[in-house]
């Protein structure tokens, strides 16, 4: 542990500096502090000698000095009362000076005012290092970063005195503003005083922010929710396009940015969700802390200000919608880029003569997705017609679709039935896992989309039928296809558009999906997730896909009373508690052949790495993400395509 050194030794040490170059290595002197006297020594000043001409400003220079920095003295002055009324009858002072050393404003007891006049404490004079030498307002500006000088640490000695804590302010642009100081008697110094000047100065830094960004998008984050609000948090400003524009320093650190980032970095290259997903989230959940991750894996939260002009949430409705309220297609869309390129080309094709085929896991959304594709197309009015191919019974599939004549066989109804081809008319037809439908019947089904015409079971005379037509299966088509099993004249002709509906554990936007879910389940209340289920839920592979998530969901929000809002572990299945609290098994690897190629080597040194990483997380996957260096979509994939080569 690092000891304070006695006043005889800083100065022995000062003179070893002077006389030799160099300071003992055996005094614990702070790097900061040799720095500035290394500094000091090269502007000339000596410790006990003469002080050189520092600049003093006459009144008319100084008013005209207090005129520039009127927005930081504004802005700095409340803070710098309240943290003399934190120190009052401590015999010390409040000092702000500009970025030149310049003191603009002092606040203090009387009767340490008196001693700090003579050393030329006040404003008006230069605390610059190059004048005064090793001390907490010339040296903080030096590092641009908050110090701490104490007693002897002075370089001239007249100042051993003091000891004085210093920390700098930053504009929301990253220039450096100036420092505020709280300097008194050194025999009276105190622990908390450090940490008291930098919570300070972060305060006047968040009333410059909002002064001058109050209008702008903001987001304000930390690690914990809780910490929104506070002086520690992070801010930052959008432009109405989604690039970071302004910050202060804690939001800096927090993105891993640095002040010549600002207005060069969009938001999508540091934070997984898009600007959609926020102001989605704005807009339903208010100020609520949305839980977010970095790019690299780490967790933050933030909470969306849309700022006085509210030109961004009147924006919203283009970027979030794209299109108008009752788009049907527009409402799915949370922010995922994969899932939006899908409506995107979906509504191309929306009143055309052009077949689509929506193919992804079961659980996927991909009825949802067909029934959003007709309420949002120009036969929204007419019927849409839902057929489950693979739970019709394979002797019921040619009334079920056709339909039949009365007497067609028997059993069969009086009055003869449509069919479900017929009962679209109009409108749209979804044939959901048409993969599963057996050959035999598939050459029927060809037919009838090819001429537009039913001929119902039983006889009688062709009807023609005209619907948009949607298929899905969870199967690959074209797979299915090459091993016989499904007729490629069909395929063809039912993949006018082929669009891929992303798994859920794929998606970007799970916070903003999760929203609008509950919004949908509970539109009466204003719910929200605990914080660890909530990362539990982000971790989670989601086998289910959005099935299992909207029926967990739907659970919870059934066991919630009545006056709760925060859906937690006692409110989720048995069976889901148990699958997210346990951490992921290593993923299986085959014994390595003695004669196996240089890519089954690859594949099994990569299967080896995302286990060490997996392992090494416990279980989290957004860790074992960070570890590999890759997003924790990326390791999804990866762990299916290595389970899938495993397999196979």
């Amino acid at each position: 542990m690092m000891t304070t050194p006695t006043a005889l030794a800083l100065r022995q040490a000062r003179q070893c500096l002077i006389d030799d170059g160099e300071v003992p290595a055996t005094l614990p002197l702070a790097p900061a502090v040799l720095r500035s006297w290394q500094r000091s020594l090269a502007a000339g000043l000596v410790p006990q000698g003469r002080l050189l001409d520092a600049p003093h400003y006459s009144a008319a220079q100084f008013a005209r000095l207090a005129e520039r920095q009127q927005e930081l003295i504004a802005h700095a002055r409340p803070v710098m009362e309240y943290l003399h009324g934190q120190t009052r009858d401590s015999g010390c002072m409040v000092i702000l000076a500009d970025d030149r050393g310049m003191l603009l404003q002092t606040l203090g007891d009387a009767d340490f005012l008196g001693r700090a006049e003579r050393v030329a404490l006040r404003p008006g004079a230069s605390w610059n290092e190059s004048h005064r030498g090793t001390n907490a307002i010339g040296t903080a500006l030096a590092e641009a970063a908050p110090v701490v000088v104490h007693g002897a640490e002075h370089f001239l000695e007249r100042n051993a005195f003091l000891t004085c804590a210093a920390a700098t302010v930053s504009a929301p642009d990253g220039r450096l503003l100036g420092v505020l100081d709280i300097s008194g008697d050194q025999r009276g110094r105190h622990p908390h005083t450090f940490g008291l000047v930098r919570a300070a100065a972060q305060m006047i830094e968040n009333r410059l922010f909002d002064a001058r960004h109050g209008e702008a998008l903001r987001l304000r984050c930390h690690p914990l929710a809780e910490g929104i609000g506070t002086v520690a948090e992070g801010v930052l400003a959008l432009s109405e396009d989604g690039w970071i524009v302004a910050a202060n320093p804690a939001a800096l650190a927090l993105l891993g940015l640095c002040p010549a980032d600002l207005g060069a970095t969009p938001l999508g290259r540091v934070l997984q969700p898009r600007l959609d997903d926020l102001l989605i989230w704005a807009r339903q959940r208010g100020t609520e802390a949305m839980p977010v991750l970095r790019n690299n894996g780490q967790r933050l939260f933030l909470r969306v200000e849309p700022g006085h002009r509210r030109r961004i949430l009147a924006g919203l409705a283009v970027s979030a919608d794209a299109a108008p309220a009752s788009d049907a297609l527009s409402r799915l869309a949370t922010g995922d880029a994969v899932f939006q390129a899908a409506i995107d080309k979906a509504r191309r094709v929306l009143g055309k003569p052009i077949a689509l085929l929506l193919q992804g896991e079961s659980g996927a959304g991909k009825e949802l997705f067909a029934r959003a594709c007709h309420d949002a197309g120009p036969r929204r009015k007419k019927p849409f017609v839902a057929v489950n191919c693979a739970t019709l019974p394979e002797n019921l599939i040619e009334t079920e679709l056709f339909g039949y004549v009365p007497g067609a066989y028997s059993g069969a109804a009086r009055e003869g039935s449509l069919g479900r081809l017929r009962a679209a008319d109009g409108g749209t037809l979804f044939l959901d896992e048409i993969g599963d439908m057996p050959l035999a019947q598939q050459a029927r089904l060809l037919r009838a989309i090819q001429e537009r015409e039913v001929m119902p079971v039983g006889g009688g005379k062709a009807v023609s039928v005209d619907f948009m037509l949607i298929c899905a299966s969870h199967r690959a088509l074209k797979d299915e296809v090459a091993a016989g099993r499904f007729r490629a004249d069909l395929y063809y002709r039912i993949n006018g558009l082929s669009l891929r509906l992303p798994a859920l554990r794929e998606r970007s936007d799970f916070a903003a999906l999760t929203t609008r879910l509950l919004g949908e389940l509970a539109p009466e209340r204003r719910l929200g997730i605990d914080a660890a289920v909530a990362a539990a839920f982000a971790d989670y592979a989601w086998p289910g896909n959005l099935r299992q998530l909207a029926n967990a969901l739907r659970t919870a929000c059934a066991l919630l009373d009545d006056g709760e809002s925060l859906i937690g572990w006692q409110h989720l299945p048995d069976d889901l508690v148990d699958e997210l609290r346990a951490p992921l098994t290593a993923i299986p690897a085959t014994d390595l052949a003695a004669d196996a190629g240089e890519g089954d080597n690859l594949r099994l040194l990569s299967t080896a790495a995302l286990n060490r990483a997996i392992a090494a997380s416990g279980g989290n996957m957004s860790e074992a993400a960070r570890r590999l260096g890759i997003s924790r979509n990326t390791l999804y994939r990866r762990i299916k395509q290595t389970r899938h080569a495993t397999a196979t």
